[in-house]
């Protein structure tokens, strides 16, 4: 039997769980089955409940408490406890049709996916390795408000772009947030974010323009650090890394707007393969036959 899952990743702050409760709801309105993981163990506010949660097995305070670790540390812990109790995923997600959304919450902190291979062993369990064989994407959540500051965007990206590489799973890159940059970025530039290229940071001022003709600046001053040409090159190497993969590419998310969420979804179904894998309907399947409808 296939089953079908999405892992919403990105940033802290990116919107994730507020994306999760959109699509949660979007499925809802559309009558469409869902079946929500959260896999943070700090997290706490859920305006839908998770069928399936961590906190459930190990919970980041308990383990902050106990074994005397940072967040950070703490959460590491937690996703290693997690791979070695991988039934925990197992026996909720196996009995699942394939009518079934899976959606997949996890934590904000990028080293989980670029510094210790914690992710990549789940998705290898999820997909490959283990018995669910679930068509899985990832999507890739990253604050529209980084278009502001071009350098953080491109930051931002190379990250998806790393996720990407690391997780070797279809992505779905979402710039979300997007009613908070309304009217803030012309809609000319905000389309040229959605595919990055190097040109971007040619159209702004050059930072190293006022660090020129010998001048030496403190180098614990922030402002001259980020504003330097070695920085401004640094930008460059990394905007040209984008281009050379050409792999990132971002929808625009704004979560309030129904359309605009649908048609992340639709996004979402095409990487999975959702729809073709579902039988068809027959036009009288969903007609009331009872006793009462039948006499009128």
């Amino acid at each position: 039997m296939s089953k079908f899952g999405a892992l919403v990743m990105g940033p802290a702050g990116a919107g994730k769980t507020t994306f999760c409760n959109a699509l949660i709801q979007h499925l809802r309105l559309n009558k469409r089955s869902c079946f929500y993981v959260n896999l943070d163990p700090a997290a706490e506010d859920f305006s839908y409940e998770p069928d399936l949660d961590i906190k459930d097995l190990i919970s980041l305070d308990d383990v902050m408490e106990e074994m005397g670790l940072g967040p950070n540390g703490g959460l590491i812990y937690c996703f290693e406890f997690l791979l070695e109790n991988l039934d925990f995923l197992t026996a909720a997600l196996e009995p699942l049709s394939e009518e079934y959304l899976i959606l997949i919450d996890l934590p904000g902190q990028i080293e989980l996916y670029t510094h210790i291979p914690v992710i990549p062993s789940l998705v290898k369990h999820l997909t490959r390795f283990g018995s669910l064989n679930i068509s899985l994407c990832a999507v890739y959540l990253l604050e529209s408000t980084f278009v502001i500051d071009r350098a953080k965007f491109f930051a931002g990206t190379l990250s998806a772009m790393s996720a990407m590489i690391l997780l070797e799973i279809p992505h779905v890159n979402i710039l979300s947030k997007m009613d908070l940059v309304k009217g803030a970025v012309p809609k000319r530039t905000l389309k040229r974010f959605l595919e990055p290229d190097g040109s971007l940071l040619e159209d702004g001022n050059d930072p190293g323009e006022t660090h020129r003709a010998g001048v030496l600046m403190d180098p614990a001053d922030k402002e001259s650090v980020m504003g330097g040409g070695s920085f401004r090159r640094l930008n460059k190497a990394v905007a040209q890394l984008i281009d050379d993969f050409s792999m990132v590419s971002f929808l625009q998310l704004d979560v309030q707007d129904e359309d605009s969420v649908g048609g992340v979804l639709s996004y979402i179904d095409d990487a999975i393969q959702f729809h073709e894998a579902q039988e068809p309907r027959e036009p009288n399947d969903e007609i009331d036959y009872t006793e009462d409808a039948m006499m009128q």
